[in-house]
């Protein structure tokens, strides 16, 4: 998949702030195409890890409840400016996709 994920990190004081908008379909397979009236198949991400230095520093177990389009801020504590943060997903069908920014 094309870069899904745009993210980035701002350090101030002990925590840093990540924030993240990731582009995904997010189906839930209750759906129905309105054309066929056949159910459109599931598509959600189900994990999203970011790492910090390397390091797993957040999990999160998602399902078809997650709106389309996700956006993701969260806090993490002992990152400092020009430390790596990499965020990566993968969906109920294999599909993978991960981004890198630096700390600010």
């Amino acid at each position: 998949m094309a870069k899904s994920i745009r993210i980035r990190a701002k350090a101030k004081g002990d925590d840093t702030t990540v924030k993240a908008l990731i582009t995904h379909p997010m189906e839930t397979g209750l759906r129905k195409n309105k054309k066929t009236g056949e159910k459109i198949p599931a598509h959600f991400i189900q994990e999203v890890t970011c790492k910090h230095n390397g390091n797993t520093a957040v999990t999160a177990l998602w399902g078809p409840a997650v709106s389309k389009n996700p956006y993701l801020s969260f806090r993490i504590g002992g990152a400092k400016a020009g430390d790596s943060i990499e965020l990566s997903w993968v969906d109920n069908q294999g599909k993978k996709d991960s981004a890198t920014t630096t700390v600010k």
